[in-house]
């Protein structure tokens, strides 16, 4: 693996392990909840790598989560309000990853922190809607999704307090975001790719923690 785009080579090895223990955790609870894979292991990792670096490669470890855990809850997805979703995510996910690809580095952990902070304390506080929004609300949450995909990976908090109104239940929120995901993030992958952050690195990484994520996953679900 080339170190040239990212950590001096004697750094590698203990990048790697705590990058594999990060993944593992953040894929445990991926595979329990269906989400908080990127929100985890993006957070832990930015603190020794730049997003620039993470997110491309955790976008890819996030498709290999979904599609394992895909045909289980198919039957569960809430396609009216994903196609209404999608829509939004297409328009604003390029004005993301643009910000990813231009914006200095040490901004964007900055802006990553504070958006990390804020989701916390609105999930810990139970914020969500008193009913399923509408064809607007849901226009403006996937917007709000492919801006914060692009720009930092994590675009599941709105899209989890978007879910938690929903009347279909727990199972059909987490079957919803999980097929969302794998939309959201090949969307992103295909950005990335245009503004020519997918590299080999890209694919190193991804392959040296994706034994860990498929076991968290695992143990997970």
């Amino acid at each position: 693996m080339t170190t040239s785009t990212w950590l001096p080579g004697d750094w590698l090895p203990l990048l790697l392990v705590y990058g594999s223990l990060c993944v593992f955790g953040a894929a445990i609870v991926r595979g329990y909840s269906g989400f908080g894979f990127s929100l985890l292991s993006i957070t832990a990792l930015s603190l020794v790598l730049p997003p620039v670096t993470v997110v491309p490669s955790i976008f890819l470890l996030e498709v290999a989560a979904s599609v394992r855990l895909l045909p289980e809850v198919w039957g569960h997805v809430h396609w009216r309000s994903i196609r209404l979703l999608l829509v939004g995510c297409l328009v604003a996910t390029p004005l993301g990853v643009s910000a990813l690809a231009n914006v200095p580095i040490l901004p964007m952990k900055l802006a990553l922190a504070v958006f990390v902070l804020v989701s916390a304390i609105l999930l810990t506080r139970g914020v969500a809607p008193k009913s399923m929004p509408g064809t607007m609300g849901t226009l403006g949450t996937g917007i709000a999704t492919g801006l914060l995909n692009g720009g930092f990976g994590m675009g599941g908090p709105p899209l989890v307090i978007f879910y938690l109104s929903t009347p279909a239940g727990a199972a059909a929120g987490r079957a919803s975001t999980i097929a969302f995901i794998i939309a959201t993030d090949l969307m992103g992958l295909a950005a990335q790719a245009r503004e020519g952050l997918i590299t080999a690195d890209t694919f190193r990484l991804a392959a040296w923690f994706l034994s860990p994520l498929l076991l968290g996953v695992w143990l997970g679900s």
